[in-house]
């Protein structure tokens, strides 16, 4: 477990685009399901949309990958610095299946499926309760700065 304060010592993000607020379980080098309390006070919901307030796919798929990058650490007892910087580098086959509304807490879980020279694949489903509201295949590399 993490709770948020490790997180903000692992993770460079912060307001208003760190998406995950606590981690429930990690295997290092296997998996993490980790935590988003949705609010309404979220700042992108002024906009999207202000007469039904949905959270936005590339946000949920941000939260994936924003948990991805704590298991990828994990793994490698790798502590983020200002050299290098971990990025999105390919999503595939993303589906949503359920809107994601204020006051629902968004349950990721992401599975490590392979590590190779800085670049990572995984696997990652998100779920309201027991329902899936978005999933995808996520490929993330960490990138030393020039």
């Amino acid at each position: 477990m993490m709770d948020i304060h490790q997180i903000l010592k692992r993770l460079p993000h912060r307001y208003p685009i760190l998406l995950v607020d606590r981690v429930l379980e990690i295997e290092k080098g296997k998996r993490i399901k980790a935590l988003k309390n949705v609010s309404i006070n979220e700042p992108f919901f002024t906009g999207h949309f202000p007469h039904y307030p949905v959270m936005p796919g590339v946000l949920m798929l941000e939260a994936m990958a924003q948990a991805a990058a704590l298991l990828a650490f994990d793994s490698l007892d790798y502590v983020h610095d200002d050299r290098s910087v971990y990025y999105f580098a390919g999503i595939e086959g993303a589906r949503f299946r359920r809107p994601v509304e204020p006051g629902d807490q968004l349950i990721m879980d992401v599975t490590l499926n392979r590590m190779k020279a800085g670049i990572f694949k995984f696997t990652g489903v998100s779920r309201v309760g027991d329902t899936v509201a978005c999933e995808a295949e996520l490929t993330c590399e960490i990138r030393a700065l020039a």
